[in-house]
C-alpha cells in the first residue's frame, strides 16, 4: 500500500502545467475519503511551489430531497442516478476557466444546503472526494479529461462498519440539541452499538484518467 508521501510524490510528478490539477478520491461509504482528502491537501501544500488547494465533495451534487422524492429516487440516494451529473461535469469544466459555484451538502439536515455553497476561484490543485468518481466523466471543450488522476480508497469491511457507526452516533448525539437535524427523531436513542476502535488504514490505487 502506498504511503501518503508516495501518493504526494506521484501526483507531483504527473501534475500538468495548466491548472487546476484535478485529483479525485473515491471509494465506498465511510472508507475514509474525506480524511484522505484533508491529509493529502496538507501533503501537497508542502510542495516547493506551495500550491493553492481546494477540496470539494460530490455530495453537493446530489439532487435535493424534494427532487429525489418526486422522481421516486429517495431510496436510491448515493447511487449514480441521484446525482446532478451534468452539473458536476460543468463545474469541473468551468473551474478551469474562472470562478465556479460548487453546491454543498449538510449531513445535519441530510439535504443539499444552498447556504453552504462556495464560489471557487481556479486553484492550483482541486481535490474532489466522494462517490461515483470512478465513472467516466469525459473531457472538457479542449479535450482534457475532467479528472486528471483518480485515487480509489479501499478498507476492511469491519473498519468501514465501525467508522460508519461512529459517524452516525456522533450525528445522533449532536441532534439532541438541534431540532432542525434530520437525526433529531433518533437522538433519544442512548444505546450505543458495541464496536472496537477502528484503525484509519486502508489500501488504495491510483490511475491517470
Amino acid at each position: 500500500m502506498p504511503s501518503l508521501g508516495d501518493i504526494s510524490a506521484l501526483l507531483r510528478d504527473c501534475r500538468p502545467a495548466d491548472r487546476p490539477f484535478i485529483v479525485a478520491i473515491t471509494g465506498g461509504v465511510a472508507a475514509g475519503k474525506s480524511v484522505l482528502a484533508a491529509e493529502l491537501a496538507d501533503a501537497i501544500s508542502g510542495w516547493p511551489d506551495e500550491p493553492r488547494i481546494e477540496i470539494v465533495c460530490t455530495d453537493g451534487f446530489l439532487f435535493d430531497n424534494a427532487t429525489l422524492e418526486t422522481n421516486k429516487l429517495g431510496m436510491r440516494k448515493g447511487f449514480p442516478e441521484s446525482y446532478d451529473v451534468a452539473g458536476f461535469r460543468a463545474a469541473l469544466s468551468n473551474v478551469r476557466q474562472g470562478p465556479t459555484r460548487f453546491p454543498a451538502y449538510s449531513h445535519t439536515t441530510y439535504d443539499v444546503d444552498p447556504a453552504l455553497a462556495r464560489t471557487i476561484t481556479p486553484p492550483d490543485v482541486l481535490i474532489v472526494e466522494g462517490l461515483g468518481l470512478h465513472l467516466d466523466h469525459g473531457a472538457d471543450a479542449s479535450g482534457r479529461r475532467l479528472i486528471d488522476v483518480l485515487i480509489y480508497l479501499d478498507a476492511e469491511p469491519e473498519d468501514i462498519q465501525a467508522w460508519f457507526t461512529g459517524r452516525l452516533m456522533e450525528l445522533m448525539r449532536a441532534a439532541r440539541d438541534d431540532p432542525t437535524s434530520f437525526y433529531a427523531a433518533s437522538s433519544t436513542l442512548t444505546k450505543r452499538v458495541g464496536r472496537r476502535s477502528p484503525r484509519r488504514s486502508g489500501s488504495g490505487s491510483i490511475c491517470r484518467t
